[in-house]
């Protein structure tokens, strides 16, 4: 794997710039009701040195009634500020399951002209590897940071039915296959199950190794393929409610696919809304 400050790096990679000044790593972690885990507890008990813990829900918009929308620009600015992270800064950022939720934080730095990577194998790998974990809270003090949207990175429900209708670009859905085919229901009360049409299954679990590592290169490619998507083309991500959509987005990243944008509502916005058309199967 080859280490990319703007995209994924491995747990070597930070191990030897743990102690750099201008090094900031962020603990992502968030999870379905489901998976009867508290975060902020967990990071609370064993985190990465240095690390800071963000609230995904707080780096949201909050007027919105879907989950965890992309805030306004002043917004992430202010929350990345008292975070510490400024301009100029590597940022790192991880979560307690491998990669989960650090991508959404990511496509988040990327949608407001920040770089920054996601830890290949998360918190799992490197404490696997036996690297150091601390209680201790971080000093954190406010750093200036310049954000400008890219309005090109994320897409709203026009525009993907747009997409579906005329085929314009591809719309690339990453929950798992039962709920993507609609035979599972929806975590969410109240969605239907289905796709939307002429979406195509990436599921985000196939794009890592055994070990919970992205895959790379060829292998990583031959699942974008083998699911029927063409690398050449325009692609929407979406998923469940914009987390997991991110993976992919971080996986065509590494395929050096440079025109991918996110369906920010995902599911949670077109499966509640009757008026338009889903597919199953």
């Amino acid at each position: 794997m080859i280490d990319d400050p703007a995209t994924l790096v491995s747990t070597r990679w930070l191990a030897q710039r743990l102690t750099s000044p201008d090094l900031r790593i962020l603990d992502a972690s968030w999870y379905l009701p489901d998976m009867n885990r508290d975060p902020f507890e967990e990071y609370g008990q064993a985190h990465i040195p240095g690390a800071r813990f963000v609230d995904l829900d707080n780096v949201s918009d909050g007027r919105s009634a879907l989950p965890h929308m992309a805030p306004p620009v002043e917004k992430f600015m202010s929350r990345m500020r008292k975070m510490g992270v400024g301009d100029g800064h590597t940022v790192v950022i991880y979560d307690g399951y491998g990669i989960f939720s650090a991508a959404r934080l990511w496509w988040l730095f990327r949608l407001f002209g920040q770089r920054a990577a996601v830890l290949d194998g998360g918190l799992p790998k490197w404490r696997a590897e036996g690297r150091l974990v601390t209680s201790d809270l971080p000093n954190i003090r406010d750093r200036h940071m310049t954000v400008t949207r890219n309005p090109d990175l994320m897409r709203d429900v026009t525009q993907v039915a747009q997409a579906a209708k005329l085929g314009h670009a591809q719309i690339v859905d990453a929950r798992a296959a039962p709920r993507f085919r609609g035979d599972e229901a929806e975590p969410r009360a109240g969605l239907r199950a289905g796709h939307i049409p002429g979406s195509k299954n990436v599921p985000w679990k196939t794009l890592f190794a055994a070990d919970g590592t992205m895959k790379d290169g060829a292998d990583l490619a031959q699942v974008f393929i083998a699911a029927g998507v063409d690398l050449d083309k325009p692609v929407i991500t979406s998923c469940g409610s914009g987390v997991t959509a991110a993976i992919v987005n971080l996986g065509l990243t590494r395929l050096g696919h440079g025109d991918h944008s996110l369906y920010d509502g995902s599911w949670a916005e077109w499966g509640m809304y009757p008026d338009l058309k889903i597919e199953r199967g």
